[in-house]
């Protein structure tokens, strides 16, 4: 009953919120401050808010070895991060490895995560030269130690995305005095290059730029039917305002430029005017992409309640971007505490219930970044009451089977880790001046 008490205040409290939002305060990017909602908030102290950020750390990256950590080290200095339940290693769970160890500050963990990735994910010739392949075997090959076979190597531009965004990062904040692939800059605008620019070369089959050049929008993938529409997860405004000030070239900078305005608008299409759900797949006007399931809401999805929070923390250029992180948090204030649901169509009918994911609920504390304070504080509290997820009495030898629960320190686990990063205002951005 107090729970329901809670939401109903909650509830009314938000409907009160006016339509639209006050002109926007200036960003971190401006003022160097960022938000620490846990502060802000909760009255947590420094040493409480480092200390939950040090054990998350330690767990990914020095838990036990079946059921905790996510960092697997190698011979010849590399790393690799697991998604457990599929028993592959993803462009997207390297890249989001590296931006938590540059975060904080771990850069023996970032280079061995990088030279994996480049060792074993990197197209280095053929027509896919400059991509990373989305996923490989633990071994780095394309074939399990059981024989199996991990199909498709092709990239997946969110990987590439924050790929980008953690070597700029590592740059300004390590420094670029390294030779081959730890010159950081050099990388980071190389595969910027290539995303920007893969229409121009000539021997690159059907592969092709991962920026649509037209609808200047990230693409799915590049290449093929699904390189015809987007995902508002990869949708990524508070990166491209760097990249359009970073890039080498520029034509580069003026592009991104533009596809950061054109990602800001996106959102707006994309939102459900009620519920402020995003689908996982979206056409470039924001409407369908023409596919059945993915329509809805679903793991992908559950990004866009963090990114256009994270674009207005960062920058504070559209006010939109408050309404929204109000409109999508009170629908889920609405929802059973421990049973959100985790697959919605976008008005909000619930088509998979899933039990509690701590991802989505650590992306849901990140709207609040965003969101009227009064609205996001019991987002921040559950965020802050949340150990970061394992496999511990889940699958008594880390590996997933058929029948059994879904692995949860992977993608649950890497999402409530950048959660208390952003929601805590240790996701910041290391720019060409900033120091230690």
């Amino acid at each position: 009953m107090a729970m329901c008490r809670h939401l109903l205040l909650l509830l009314a409290l938000a409907l009160s919120v006016p339509a639209t939002a006050a002109e926007p305060a200036a960003g971190a990017f401006a003022t160097g401050r960022y938000r620490n909602l846990f502060q802000e908030l909760l009255g947590k102290a420094d040493a409480e808010i480092d200390a939950k950020l040090d054990a998350a750390w330690q767990q990914i990256a020095h838990g036990d070895s079946l059921n905790q950590r996510l960092i697997y080290p190698i011979s010849g200095d590399m790393a690799y991060i697991p998604d457990v339940g599929n028993r592959d290693v993803r462009s997207e769970g390297m890249s989001y490895g590296m931006m938590v160890a540059v975060q904080l500050n771990h850069q023996t963990e970032f280079n061995a995560l990088w030279k994996y990735a480049k060792t074993f994910m990197y197209h280095a010739s053929g027509p896919m030269r400059g991509y990373f392949t989305w996923h490989t075997a633990y071994n780095g090959s394309m074939t399990r130690d059981d024989g199996s076979v991990v199909r498709g190597n092709g990239p997946a531009p969110d990987g590439e995305e924050w790929l980008v965004m953690a070597l700029f990062f590592a740059a300004h904040r390590w420094g670029s005095a390294h030779e081959g692939i730890f010159n950081y800059e050099a990388e980071a605008q190389a595969l910027l290059r290539t995303m920007i620019h893969k229409d121009e070369e000539s021997d690159r089959g059907e592969q092709t730029s991962m920026f649509d050049p037209v609808a200047k929008q990230i693409k799915f993938v590049p290449a093929g039917p699904r390189s015809r529409f987007t995902d508002a997860s990869y949708h990524l405004p508070a990166f491209y305002e760097l990249w359009a000030r970073w890039a080498a070239a520029p034509a580069d900078r003026a592009f991104m430029a533009e596809v950061t305005k054109t990602s800001r608008e996106f959102f707006q299409r994309a939102a459900h005017p009620k519920t402020g759900l995003m689908a996982n797949y979206s056409a470039f006007d924001g409407g369908s992409a023409g596919l059945a399931g993915p329509d809805e809401f679903r793991e992908d999805a559950w990004r866009t309640l963090s990114n256009p929070a994270l674009d207005y923390s960062w920058w504070a250029a559209d006010s939109w971007e408050v309404e929204q992180s109000n409109r999508v948090l009170i629908f889920f204030a609405a929802q059973s505490l421990e049973h959100w649901p985790t697959h919605l169509k976008l008005d909000g009918t619930a088509t998979e219930t899933g039990g509690k994911s701590a991802g989505l609920h650590a992306m849901a504390a990140a709207a609040g970044l965003a969101a009227d304070p009064v609205i996001a504080k019991p987002f921040v509290q559950h965020l802050w009451d949340t150990l970061t997820p394992d496999d511990r009495g889940r699958n008594a030898d880390g590996v997933q089977k058929p029948g059994e629960l879904r692995s949860h320190r992977y993608y649950d686990g890497l999402l409530t880790v950048l959660g208390l990063l952003q929601v805590s205002g240790h996701f910041r951005i290391y720019a060409p001046s900033t120091t230690n």
